[in-house]
């Protein structure tokens, strides 16, 4: 029980850092001497001491015997930093708990090895189930070679996105609005459709004081984007364009020219969204938050590559059988292979309710 308290301690300071990792883990380390916390630690940015050594150097001469709770093993290999079990057994730390091993096949149970070998007591899986869904985005990322995918949209009660005519500002309450930006800022990324470019020119930011905003992600297999779009001219965040072969040359050409990516996936009419979410995490983007619109949605859960869905549901009706829905495309043909969510969760957002819950991608 005492372990689980000062576990619970770990996850909770990992958090601090959400959103600013990528592409490594949220981690956070608690030191407890004579029962009681000592030193805190966590990792803030990729390239900056991990959670072990902030905690480890705010401890200083104190770490000597004392035992180290962390949230995920501690790393064993020279990366953009020095390895954290050489400095936990330098200093002198008597046992470590850890809340799972890192599937990381740079670590992969070095990290305890070296701490066992240097006679340092080693505990693991004290809330483990807490620790993998505080890294659901990391370990999909390095077991799968895929980015984590949460597909978000904001819809009325009778499941509409836009009026017959287009208007959709605004469906969604104001915390719901605030909630949506906080997504953009700790995804790594937005995607959205070429179609939600023409209509609504998005600017696709983080509207949050010290916000991040997200690489930009249009999927336009013809690289239709205007030259004179937001996500082209504002160079308010890094844009990438995914097309076909079928892409016209010039138009790849002066997209480029705007200072543009482009991810070439697929030699059909339509982009392969599996080829351009391999291409994604080899480029270290670890998250994507899909915004729109309902033919992009469908075409990514047809494809299997949603792992999370959030629904912002607003209590009004609008009605009309021409009206935009969350996910439209040619459907599924049966109820057995629709989607079913799991862990589904409901919330209330001002007005409106959140309703969430995982896919089995």
């Amino acid at each position: 029980m005492t372990d689980e308290i000062f576990m619970r301690e770990a996850l909770r300071i990992a958090q601090h850092a959400e959103g600013r990792t990528s592409p490594n883990p949220l981690v956070g380390a608690v030191i407890v001497r004579d029962g009681k916390i000592i030193a805190e630690g966590w990792h803030r940015q990729a390239g900056t001491p991990h959670a072990e050594i902030h905690a480890l150097n705010m401890a200083g001469e104190l770490a000597h015997g004392a035992t180290l709770y962390v949230t995920l093993e501690p790393c064993s290999h020279f990366g953009r930093t020095p390895p954290c079990a050489r400095a936990i057994v330098d200093a002198g730390i008597k046992r470590v708990v850890a809340a799972m091993s890192d599937p990381n096949p740079l670590v992969a149970g070095r990290g305890f090895e070296i701490l066992r070998s240097a006679g340092i007591e080693v505990e693991v899986g004290i809330l483990e189930d807490e620790a993998r869904r505080l890294n659901e985005i990391f370990l999909k990322w390095v077991t799968k070679k895929l980015p984590f995918v949460t597909l978000k949209f904001a819809c009325s009660l009778d499941g509409k996105i836009a009026t017959s005519t287009g208007e959709s500002q605004w469906i969604s309450c104001e915390e719901s609005r605030k909630f949506s930006h906080r997504l953009r800022d700790i995804n790594d990324a937005i995607l959205i459709g070429v179609g939600t470019v023409l209509a609504d020119n998005p600017s696709l930011t983080t509207r949050l004081v010290d916000g991040k905003n997200p690489v930009r992600i249009i999927v336009d297999s013809n690289a239709r984007t205007p030259l004179d779009s937001n996500v082209v001219t504002d160079k308010s965040a890094r844009t990438i364009i995914s097309t076909t072969t079928n892409a016209p040359a010039e138009k790849i050409s002066a997209l480029k020219a705007c200072g543009v990516e482009i991810i070439t996936a697929g030699d059909g009419q339509r982009v392969d969204l599996k080829i351009l979410m391999s291409e994604l995490a080899a480029r270290e983007i670890t998250s994507v938050l899909v915004e729109g619109g309902g033919q992009i949605h469908f075409s990514m859960l047809e494809a299997g590559l949603v792992d999370k869905i959030l629904a912002f549901i607003a209590p009004k009706i609008i009605g009309g059988s021409n009206a935009l829905t969350a996910v439209e495309g040619a459907g599924f043909e049966k109820i057995s292979d629709a989607v079913t969510l799991k862990n589904f969760t409901a919330q209330k957002l001002g007005d409106d309710f959140l309703l969430s819950g995982y896919t089995e991608a």
